[in-house]
């Protein structure tokens, strides 16, 4: 295995190499049972990958404003069906 994925074993045993190599700016991998588990960065790379993330994403206006308005074959307002509940 390369220096940046771990078997989760080796993760435990080596952590503050794990550690140390994600304060480095290296994001390291850890698998366990043979498949992919969990990623560790550091606090920076994270804050910088969550606002990217927020600065990405449409606001909630531009998300209300894209639904599509109507049918697209015709003008008319789009139907939504109703369906009776008991309370």
């Amino acid at each position: 295995m390369n220096r940046s994925q771990w078997r989760l074993q080796d993760a435990k045993t080596q952590f503050s190499q794990v550690v140390e190599a994600a304060l480095q700016g290296e994001p390291q991998h850890v698998t366990r049972r043979g498949r992919e588990a969990v990623v560790v960065l550091s606090e920076a790379s994270y804050r910088a990958l969550r606002e990217g993330a927020r600065a990405s994403a449409p606001s909630f206006v531009e998300h209300l404003l894209s639904i599509p308005k109507s049918n697209e074959q015709d003008d008319e307002p789009r139907r939504v069906a109703l369906r009776d509940v008991e309370l």
